[in-house]
């Protein structure tokens, strides 16, 4: 059976979080890693006005071989990042059970992440394996998302909950469309951008902690 942790820790206990650190009240949003060709690449979010130093202090980090950017929009860059990762730590622990991050946001001192374990058994290995390598995980929550009492919002954030919920009341799925993608993005004062990367992870939240776990157990 899935399962779900949600979990904190200090930027400085990881060797990503420590890469990315960011300065005042910057914040870092990972969107996902993928594997490539045996290493696995992040790609992140990071607000503009961090930008200039953090580029450069990311850059001058030891285990970076390049950091590059895929996309900018308004005040939002995504980035993909090469590095060498620890052969042990945090992102090693999880990866080696094969978990699956869904969704992480961090700075200057703490990250929160959200991971997918395809067992009870393998989140047991997890959390071993970072109590035996003093990795200092603040576990905030364990639930299996296919149960009704397990967490009612099956990992959407506030705002993601408040928007889709918006969006499909205010008629934005129905055929024809009652409300443009920029209507909802004026109601809650962000950007059109903003607004369809919101939706879009919402609903990739809710068919991942939904549908896919529960395919899973067939």
């Amino acid at each position: 059976m899935p399962v779900i942790i949600e979990l904190a820790l200090p930027a400085t206990e990881f060797q990503l979080g420590q890469i990315l650190a960011t300065e005042g009240e910057g914040k870092i949003t990972l969107k996902t890693m993928v594997p490539l060709g045996g290493r696995s690449v992040p790609f992140f979010h990071a607000t503009d006005h961090v930008r200039e130093k953090f580029e450069a202090r990311v850059r001058d980090h030891p285990t970076v071989s390049n950091l590059y950017v895929v996309s900018s929009h308004n005040a939002e860059t995504l980035y993909g990042l090469d590095w060498k990762m620890d052969t042990e730590g945090f992102f090693n622990s999880v990866l080696t059970v094969d978990g699956h991050i869904l969704e992480a946001t961090g700075g200057q001192d703490t990250w929160v992440f959200q991971i997918r374990f395809r067992t009870h058994d393998a989140l047991s290995e997890f959390q071993k394996d970072c109590f035996e390598s003093d990795i200092p995980v603040d576990i905030r929550r364990i639930y299996n998302p296919t149960k009704p009492d397990a967490g009612p919002w099956y990992g959407l954030t506030a705002p993601q909950r408040e928007t889709l919920m918006y969006a499909v009341e205010m008629g934005y799925y129905a055929l024809p469309r009652q409300i443009s993608t920029q209507e909802i993005a004026n109601e809650f004062d962000i950007s059109d951008q903003a607004a369809s990367e919101r939706l879009r992870r919402a609903i990739d939240m809710l068919v991942a902690n939904t549908l896919l776990l529960t395919a899973s157990d067939t």
